[in-house]
């Protein structure tokens, strides 16, 4: 199993940028897809983006594609999440997750997923 541990969440105005940053333990990160969710108070977790194993093909929700990229870094373990345009609505917790078999293409179903982290707080005001 990988373990996640999610950091780079803050308070941002609306328009600004965060960049969250996903480290992941264990020798086998490079073999995962890996995802970002959220959840924000009061709803249920939702998809954001996911990238596949390679780092070859990303796949986002609409509410944040062209403002959002995922991408990742085999050889530092990290997957990341760029985050610009930033609108209050975006505010969450966000959690990223490493997939539950390797060697698959990017996912967005939280079944899909076998390992997450305990979240990072983002707070965009208006």
């Amino acid at each position: 199993q990988v373990q996640l541990a999610e950091s780079g969440g803050g308070l941002v105005q609306a328009g600004g940028s965060l960049r969250l940053s996903c480290a992941a333990s264990g020798r086998t990160f490079s073999s995962y897809a890996m995802g970002w969710f959220r959840q924000a108070p009061g709803k249920e977790r939702e998809f954001v983006a996911s990238i596949s194993w390679s780092g070859g093909r990303t796949i986002y929700a609409d509410s944040v594609k062209g403002r959002f990229t995922c991408s990742r870094d085999n050889a530092k373990n990290t997957v990341y999440l760029q985050m610009n345009s930033l609108k209050p609505e975006d505010t969450a917790v966000y959690f990223c997750a490493a997939a539950r078999y390797t060697l698959t293409s990017a996912l967005r179903a939280e079944p899909d997923f076998g390992s997450w982290g305990q979240g990072t707080q983002v707070t965009v005001s208006s």
